[in-house]
């Protein structure tokens, strides 16, 4: 052997050996390409060169903003002075679960109304209202329907027509005639719209007076069944003020007394009651003012 290293022959061309960690891996390295060569390559596999983000927002065409059309106004129509009139007016002998048949409709009283304007038939007079119903058979989309129609009646008169209820029907043999407080009711003030805001004065020059019923129909639940078809039975009872009344005529009076900031309604009976511990009364139950002691009693004497 000759002195020396011996050197194995490498084929032209081929790449230097690779290091003992790859050749333990197995990893193969294919001959190394300058990184714009590669790039290139990566776009003719891709096709065109992916843009930048801030360069593809650039170019994105901005979507137009579409403006929400301005809600129209909406316009309420103007409350008439007297369009809840027929509504407050109670509808004496109505069965209670056929109410909500009655006010289920808008019903359309406007001749009422007009009458209390100037020129009308009722303007500037005293006046009281009761309602009552009427069931009809009234055609609606090709069908018949029982309605129940509000009926209101009007009474020009300078006092109250009666104090009295009738209770009546087919299956009681006789009329009973009771006294309206026994069965809730009484003739109130009813105050058209615009002047309910001055609540002393609404009540001193009220012309109108409804017949209204305090019963309220969640408490019918608490009542005996007898007591209930009362209401359904009941019918207004007038008598002649002018001629002699077979019942005897009733002593008990309505007081209205105006005063700020709560006005007193009460009743005074002249035959049962003395003025001086019916007034006292009032002023412990805090109905009266003590400051309105005297002025209470001359409205009452004056009466």
């Amino acid at each position: 052997m000759r002195k020396g290293t011996k050197r194995k022959a490498t084929h032209k061309g081929e790449s230097p050996s690779k290091p003992a960690e790859d050749q333990k891996n197995g990893r193969s390295e294919s001959p190394s390409k300058p990184d714009k060569e590669n790039h290139l390559e990566e776009k003719s596999r891709n096709g065109e060169p992916e843009r930048s983000k801030k360069t593809a927002a650039q170019g994105r065409p901005k979507r137009a903003k579409v403006s929400k059309p301005e809600a129209e106004p909406e316009y309420f129509p103007e409350k008439r002075n007297l369009e809840d009139l027929w509504q407050q007016v109670f509808p004496v002998g109505t069965e209670w679960d056929q109410l909500d048949m009655v006010y289920q409709y808008k019903w359309n009283f406007s001749n009422l109304e007009d009458a209390f304007e100037e020129g009308g038939e009722l303007y500037n007079k005293k006046v009281y209202l009761f309602g009552c119903t009427e069931p009809q058979l009234v055609s609606f989309q090709g069908q018949g329907k029982v309605t129940m129609i509000p009926v209101v009646v009007a009474v020009v008169s300078p006092f109250p027509p009666s104090d009295k209820i009738g209770i009546k029907s087919v299956q009681r043999e006789t009329e009973e005639i009771v006294p309206m407080k026994q069965m809730k009711m009484d003739w109130v003030p009813y105050i058209p719209l615009e002047n309910r805001e001055a609540q002393v004065e609404r009540l001193k020059n009220s012309q109108i007076f409804i017949l209204s019923c305090n019963q309220r129909r969640a408490g019918l639940k608490h009542l005996k069944l007898e007591r209930v078809k009362k209401f359904e039975y009941c019918l207004p009872y007038f008598y002649h003020p002018f001629q002699e009344d077979e019942l005897e005529q009733s002593t008990v009076v309505q007081l209205l007394f105006p005063i700020d900031p709560k006005p007193v309604f009460c009743e005074f009976d002249w035959e049962l009651d003395e003025l001086e511990e019916f007034t006292d009364k009032l002023i412990e139950e805090e109905e009266l003012p003590a400051d309105q002691n005297d002025a209470f009693k001359l409205y009452v004497l004056f009466l």
